[in-house]
């Protein structure tokens, strides 16, 4: 089983029927995919975990990247995982505001600090605080 985790930028303002309609769409390809994993969205920026079979994962990473919706993505974490961190969501979804930013553990407006890091273990160190509070959450 695989699990990615990328960041993107928005291509353009999402209000929140965009998001629920991107939300609506996302829950159904994962569910017929086979998928689960958490979306997170703050200041026009995704960070999304997809987990599931390798090939269903890739898949739906191509068609990410080829989404006019998303600009500038960039794989943060690409591993093999024994079980899934988020087996219940077909996609988790959580819009942080902006005045809660700072009791989040590992959480940026970009990870692009991250991205450009020699070493992969701060952006892995930063990812999975972030991924393991929003679990805690649900």
């Amino acid at each position: 089983m695989l699990s990615i985790v990328y960041s993107s930028r928005a291509a353009s303002d999402l209000g929140q029927a965009d998001l629920r309609e991107l939300l609506t769409r996302s829950r159904s390809n994962n569910e017929r995919d086979g998928l689960t994993g958490m979306l997170l969205y703050r200041s026009g920026y995704f960070l999304q975990v997809l987990e599931g079979p390798d090939a269903g994962v890739r898949r739906r990473l191509t068609v990410i990247e080829a989404d006019e919706r998303h600009d500038d993505v960039k794989v943060l974490i690409d591993e093999t995982i024994e079980e899934r961190l988020f087996p219940e969501w077909t996609m988790a979804f959580d819009a942080v505001p902006s005045d809660s930013a700072d009791q989040v553990p590992g959480l940026r407006t970009t990870f692009d600090d991250l991205a450009a890091a020699h070493r992969s273990s701060e952006t892995l160190g930063a990812v999975r605080a972030l991924v393991a509070w929003y679990r805690r959450r649900f």
